[in-house]
């Protein structure tokens, strides 16, 4: 009997020894949770009979240390949650392995080439279906203009032009010029000249002139005793009609929080709505999971937000690797949502989650696994020497 329950012990220690050596093995790895063996005696009717390892826990439930890599992809899950991804036989797979990269087919892929899962972009406020995240990696189209915002100041030193009849071509007939660029609906660059011309006490006429041609339009903007203009003020419609095909731009210019104080006058504000067409350039994560997809003309585009699972028993997750786990029965369901949003976490880009391995706990393991070992083999050495002592008495 002896025999038996020391090699139920040595055997229960080569599994926790396992346990243990694959958890100092994955000190260094991403997302990867630690596991502890849980010893359990065995009975034969009411006799004890040695010992087993009776289950497997995970720790879940403890996160690792964050670590900074400084890549646009990269994403820690600060809190509960997983990264949901999918493989060609559509089995869904949990990780708190936040490494993804944008696959040759545009989808948005982890390392293991798994097609992470989110919510397409929203359309008035509500995210699309959660499936395959894609990344549009050909052009983004030009959006033609459809307003200037421009704020400055229009100097209260300045005087009355002694040409009082407004000529483009003579600087004396008006106080300060500035341009702005619009864009066509074919992305073509288009200028709007404004010539400010000070036509009273608190009134400035403003001239507009399209392309290099000569002003046909104008705005009078007229400011209070303070140098304020009384309310939102702007251009009304100005329509520009290009000649490379484009349709004409209709936009209007906003001239809200422009002032008229003494002093230099100045150019604070000069922005449109519109820009040409640009080139896919690359793709990042942002803080709440949105999948943002850049352009060479600093445009940006919310492609998708990144979907996270939680389970009300995270700690019985099926484990298919190191760092994955599939749901079952005993997990439930998984609960899918947005970073940051019911119970899941938030996301720390530029990140990933270090191990959870304590090496000092497990190293403080190693050596108490050693010691049993010993003892069991000393067990075994004994009942031997004993049966041999009966033996020979025999």
């Amino acid at each position: 009997m002896s025999f038996n329950i020391a090699l139920s012990g040595i055997q229960a220690i080569n599994e926790q020894l396992e346990a243990v050596s694959n958890n100092i093995a994955n000190s260094s790895t991403y997302g990867f949770k630690s596991s502890r063996a849980n010893f359990s005696a065995m009975y034969a009717g009411e006799q004890a009979n040695g010992v087993s390892v009776g289950s497997l826990t995970q720790n879940i439930g403890t996160n690792g240390s964050v670590e900074s890599t400084g890549r646009s992809l990269d994403a820690a899950i600060e809190g509960r949650g997983f990264f949901v991804t999918r493989d060609s036989q559509g089995t869904m797979s949990y990780s708190r392995v936040g490494i993804f990269a944008a696959d040759n087919a545009g989808n948005l892929v982890d390392a293991a080439g798994r097609k992470v899962q989110g919510y397409g972009p929203a359309v008035n406020g509500t995210l699309g279906v959660m499936g395959d995240i894609k990344i549009p990696t050909g052009q983004i189209a030009a959006k033609a203009s459809t307003g200037v915002k421009y704020v400055g100041n229009m100097s209260a030193d300045w005087q009355v032009p002694t040409n009082t009849t407004f000529d483009a071509t003579k600087p004396d007939s008006y106080n300060m010029v500035k341009q702005s660029v619009l864009y066509d609906s074919l992305g073509m660059q288009h200028t709007v000249s404004q010539y400010f011309v000070k036509t009273g006490s608190n009134a400035v006429t403003v001239h507009y002139g399209f392309d290099g041609a000569a002003p046909s339009a104008t705005k009078a903007l007229a400011f209070d005793a303070q140098g304020q203009l009384p309310a939102a003020t702007n251009s009304g419609n100005l329509t520009l009609t290009p000649t490379n095909g484009a349709a004409p731009i209709t936009f209007s210019i906003d001239y809200t929080g422009t002032t008229q104080f003494a002093g230099e006058a100045t150019s604070t504000t000069n922005s449109t709505d519109g820009y040409a067409s640009g080139n896919y350039v690359g793709v990042e994560l942002a803080a709440d999971g949105s999948v943002v997809a850049r352009y060479s003309n600093e445009q940006k585009q919310t492609v998708g937000t990144i979907a996270l699972a939680t389970f009300g028993n995270e700690g019985a997750l099926t484990a298919t690797s190191d760092t994955s786990w599939q749901a079952n029965a005993a997990s439930g369901l998984a609960l899918y949502g947005t970073p940051g949003a019911g119970l899941a976490g938030k996301l720390n880009t530029g990140s990933l989650e270090g191990s959870n391995v304590d090496i000092t706990s497990e190293l403080v393991g190693l050596m108490t696994s050693q010691r049993n070992y010993q003892a069991n083999s000393k067990v075994i050495t004994t009942e031997n020497q004993m049966m041999q002592a009966l033996m020979q008495a025999l």
